[in-house]
Parts: structure tokens; sequence; C-alpha cells
């Protein structure tokens, strides 16, 4: 399981060394891998907002019929020449799973809060693995441990990309604009999306090299691809409407890659 070899104790950060089905530190603490293949290294419930067992299986029809393909390809593209590839809030994996078929030297740890998704991301690539944690708490990854850090549609903790990457490492972040998806989120009272996100991200960075490369595209969407888009996110904690109809949509991200100093 590539990835697993990264990590450190969350409890006394000490390097993680791998036992007969399990992870254990120098110190005693131990932590079960799942028969999923994932570790759960959160020590508490995963919170209210976490990703769902319903949201991921809508995301995973969603993503697996190409509609996001573009975005997937801008984002394993910067990734190249990475050799170890963290993805943060990886829900099912499948960016890094994108990124791993294009680098085939490369190995991915995928890290979600939600049990349900690292559950799904542990199977989403033979050079994957995948834990439960919580990104802004801080991370079980050893410092200088990778070389790209993948954040696509997901929270960001500077301070703990900066310690886990290694000299010149990256981080490739996916922003939705605020012309991304517009008419349909108008059209059924979605969630908003603030028009300064890709400037915000860049303010969090300070000192960084950024590269901002926009990614637009249009996908034709049946009703139930319609559907699944809308309860993949977080919209589906705020009701789902019922009844939608067949979509062209207007995709508008920014995948913005920053280089550590």
């Amino acid at each position: 399981m590539s990835g697993l070899d990264w990590l450190r104790c969350p409890h006394c950060a000490a390097p993680l060394t791998r036992t007969p089905g399990a992870l254990r530190c120098a110190a005693g603490h131990s932590f079960d891998i799942a028969r999923q293949g994932y570790v759960n290294l959160l020590g508490r419930a995963a919170p209210a907002n976490a990703d769902t067992p319903a949201m991921l299986e809508a995301r995973a029809r969603f993503l697996a019929a190409g509609h996001y393909a573009p975005l997937a390809d801008a984002v394993a593209a910067a990734t190249a020449g990475a050799g170890r590839i963290l993805e943060v809030g990886a829900g099912t994996g499948y960016y890094l799973a994108r990124a791993l078929d294009a680098h085939p030297d490369a190995e991915g740890l995928a890290s979600d809060v939600s049990p349900a998704a690292a559950r799904r991301a542990a199977r989403a690539h033979p050079r994957a693995a995948a834990i439960v944690a919580d990104t802004w708490a801080g991370l079980p990854v050893a410092d200088g441990a990778v070389d790209a850090v993948l954040c696509v549609f997901a929270p960001r903790n500077p301070a703990e990309f900066a310690r886990v990457l290694a000299p010149g490492g990256r981080v490739v972040v996916a922003v939705p604009t605020a012309e991304h998806l517009a008419a349909l989120r108008t059209r059924h009272g979605l969630l908003d999306v603030a028009g300064d996100k890709t400037d915000a991200l860049l303010a969090g960075f300070p000192g960084w090299e950024a590269h901002v490369r926009p990614v637009r595209w249009r996908a034709d969407l049946a009703a139930d691809a319609v559907a699944d888009l809308i309860a993949m996110g977080p919209n589906a904690f705020h009701g789902l409407p019922e009844g939608v109809p067949a979509e062209s949509v207007a995709a508008a991200v920014d995948v913005v890659t920053l280089v550590r100093p």
C-alpha cells in the first residue's frame, strides 16, 4: 500500500511502521488497517459535514462518466515529475487516481475526514493508500514526505502543506470561479460561489510561486447526471431539487499550482 510509509503518529508524531494488520509507532500507539485497506487516524468521530455514502456514490457515478475529465487532465498535468502525491479531501480518490495513471512511477496517498470516502479511495488505484484524517487539524504525514499536494474543491491548510512538502514541492488547487455552473446554481437555488476565491487562495500562500491555469469546458448532462452533480457536493446537506431536467452546463475552474519556497 503505497503512501502508508509516509505517515507519522497523530498522537506523538513518531514514524509509523507496519505490523500485521496495523500501523504502530515506537510509543505503542496502534492503528488498525481496515479490511478495505484504509487506516483511520482521525481519533474521533467524523464531523457532521463529512461526505456521506450517498454523496460519494453520486460523485463516483458522475466522475466515472467523464464529465469532469478536462479538470482531471489539468490536475494530472500539474503533478508531472512528482514521485509522491498526497490528495487531501480526496473523496473517491478520482483525481489522485487520474494523476497516478498519468505518471506510472508516482505513488499516492488519499486523505479525507470521511471514513466512507477513505473506504472508496483505498480502492481507487493500486499505487495509492488511504487514510481518515482532518486537514484543518493537522495531517499525520511526515515532514517533507511528499512532492505534490492535490486539493480539489477541498479544505486547505497552507502551514501543513508547507510542512509535508519536500523542498520545491507544489500544491495543486482546483478553485471554482463565480462562473462555474452559474446557470445551474441559479436555476435550482444552489450554494453560491464567491467571485474572489482564486485571489483569496493566493493571499493564503504568500511568497509561493503561483501559476494559474483557467480550465473551461461544457458538459451535456442527462437528467440523472444533473441530479448526481447536485447531490455529490455540499448542496446535498441543504435539500435536493426533484425532477431536474437534462442540461448543458458551463464549468469554470482555475487550476492553481503553488510552488513551495
